[in-house]
C-alpha cells in the first residue's frame, strides 16, 4: 500500500478503525477461503454498526469532515429540488417527500423551507437513515433552520411499505452503495477479493474465480456494449444499486424518484480507456484510490452506471422520464431566477456566485453529476428536464 500524505487520525479514530479491521478479519477467518469480496468489504467499511464510516459519530460533511455535497455548497440547490418537488406534489394527492440518505439534513431543511414559502408543504417529510449519529445531526440541523416544521419530519429504519405517493429524493446516494470489482484476464472474468496479509500487516488484494452473479453481470455489460472488455481491464458492477431501484419500485404507487449522482451512461462508463474503474476515497478533503486504507475512517464512492439504473427502472414498470446534467436540471428548475433575487451588493453575493459556479461549471459538478427522473402515474413534462435531454 502506498504511503499517503494525509493527516494522522486521532487516537480514538484509529482505535475504531482497528476494531473494524478486527471485525473484517474475523469474517475472513470464518470463511473457507480466508477472503471476502470487495463488495462485502465496502459494506462493512461504510455500514457496520457503530464502527462503519456512515454509522460512526465522526464528522463527515463540511470543512471538519471529508467532503462537501451540493446542499452544503449552496441553498439554491435545495430550492431547485423544491421546485421540481412542488410540481409533483401537485399531481399526487396527500403525497409525501422521502429523502434517502439525508446527509447533514441541510437539504431537508432548505427544501421544506421553500415548499413552506410556496404554500405546498407535504404532511410528512420522511428520512431514511439508519445511522444514529447522522439522525441526531439531521434533527439538530432541521431544528436550527426550520424549527416550526420539525413535527413534519419522521425518520425511518427502512423503506416505507407499498403505496407510497409523492417524491423520493436521493442525492449522492447510489455512489455509496457497495459494488463488486472485476478484472479481465485472458478473456476470463476474475473478481477482486480482499485478504489480510500478515507479511504486510494490512489488507491486500487477491484475484479469484468470480461469484456467478458478478460474472453474469460482466458478460451482460459486454453483450450490451457489443464487444468484449480488453485484457487487463478492471471496473465495477452495480448489483446493489440495481437491486435498490427494484425495491423502491415495489413500494411506489405514484410520483417521482429523483436521482442526482456522479455517473455516466454505460458506453462511457465502460470505455476502454477507463480501465481501472471509478472508485475513489475521500479522507479529510483528500481524494485518493487506496480503497483498503483506514477502514471506517474514509468515505468510498463510485460512479453510477445510469444505463443499468434506467434498465432496472423499466424492468420494474417505472418510466424513465428524464436524464440530464446537474447544471441543466438546476437551470431548468429556476437557478438563475433565484440568483436574481439576491442583491449584488449583499455581503453574501460573492459566496453565492462561487457556489453556483461549483454546482454548474463543467470542470466542477455541472457535467459530472447527472440527474435522472423515474416516474409512475404522473403525466406532466418535468420542470427540471425541459432543457438539454440526454435520454438518447
Amino acid at each position: 500500500m502506498k504511503n499517503l500524505s494525509v493527516p494522522e487520525p486521532a487516537p480514538a479514530a484509529m482505535e475504531r478503525s482497528r476494531a473494524l479491521s478486527a471485525r473484517i478479519r474475523a469474517e475472513m477467518e470464518a470463511s473457507a477461503s480466508g477472503v471476502i469480496s470487495f463488495q462485502r468489504f465496502m459494506e462493512l467499511a461504510l455500514y457496520e454498526p457503530v464502527l462503519g464510516y456512515y454509522q460512526s459519530d465522526s464528522p463527515k460533511f463540511g470543512e471538519e469532515g471529508d467532503f462537501v455535497t451540493a446542499p452544503e455548497i449552496s441553498f439554491l440547490f435545495s430550492r431547485c429540488i423544491a421546485r421540481q418537488t412542488q410540481q409533483i406534489l401537485g399531481e399526487c394527492r396527500h403525497g409525501d417527500v422521502l429523502e434517502v440518505g439525508a446527509g447533514s439534513g441541510i437539504m431537508a431543511a432548505d427544501l421544506m423551507a421553500e415548499l413552506d414559502a410556496q404554500g405546498v408543504l407535504p404532511e410528512h417529510y420522511l428520512i431514511l437513515e439508519r445511522g444514529q449519529a447522522l439522525r441526531q445531526l439531521q434533527r439538530a440541523t432541521i431544528e436550527a433552520r426550520v424549527p416550526s416544521l420539525l413535527p413534519r419530519f419522521h425518520w425511518l429504519d427502512d423503506l416505507p411499505g407499498t403505496g407510497f405517493r409523492g417524491v423520493v429524493v436521493a442525492n449522492e446516494l447510489l455512489d455509496a452503495m457497495p459494488v463488486g470489482r472485476f478484472h479481465v484476464e485472458e478473456g476470463q472474468v476474475r473478481e477482486w477479493q480482499v485478504v489480510w496479509s500478515d507479511k504486510k500487516d494490512h489488507f491486500d488484494w487477491q484475484l479469484t474465480a468470480p461469484r456467478p452473479q458478478l460474472e453474469r453481470a460482466v458478460r451482460d455489460i459486454e453483450e450490451k456494449l457489443g464487444e468484449r472488455l480488453p485484457d487487463g481491464y478492471s471496473s465495477e458492477v452495480h448489483l446493489s444499486q440495481v437491486a435498490w431501484i427494484k425495491q423502491i419500485a415495489e413500494r411506489f404507487e405514484q410520483g417521482l424518484l429523483l436521482l442526482l449522482d456522479y455517473g455516466y451512461p454505460r458506453a462511457e462508463y465502460y470505455h476502454p480507456q477507463r480501465d481501472s474503474g471509478t472508485l475513489v476515497c475521500h479522507y479529510r478533503h483528500r481524494v485518493h484510490d487506496e480503497l483498503l486504507f483506514l477502514p471506517g475512517l474514509q468515505d468510498m464512492s463510485v460512479h453510477v452506471d445510469f444505463s443499468a439504473i434506467a434498465e432496472a427502472a423499466a424492468d420494474s414498470m417505472l418510466e424513465v422520464a428524464g436524464f440530464t446534467t446537474q447544471r441543466d436540471f438546476l437551470i431548468a428548475s429556476g437557478l438563475l431566477e433565484f440568483c436574481t433575487e439576491v442583491d449584488p451588493g449583499s455581503p453574501h453575493y460573492l459566496a453565492l456566485v462561487q457556489g453556483v459556479k461549483t454546482l454548474t461549471l463543467p470542470g466542477e459538478m455541472g457535467d459530472m453529476v447527472k440527474a435522472m427522473a423515474l416516474t409512475r402515474g404522473v403525466d406532466p413534462v418535468l420542470l427540471g428536464f425541459t432543457g438539454r435531454d440526454l435520454l438518447g
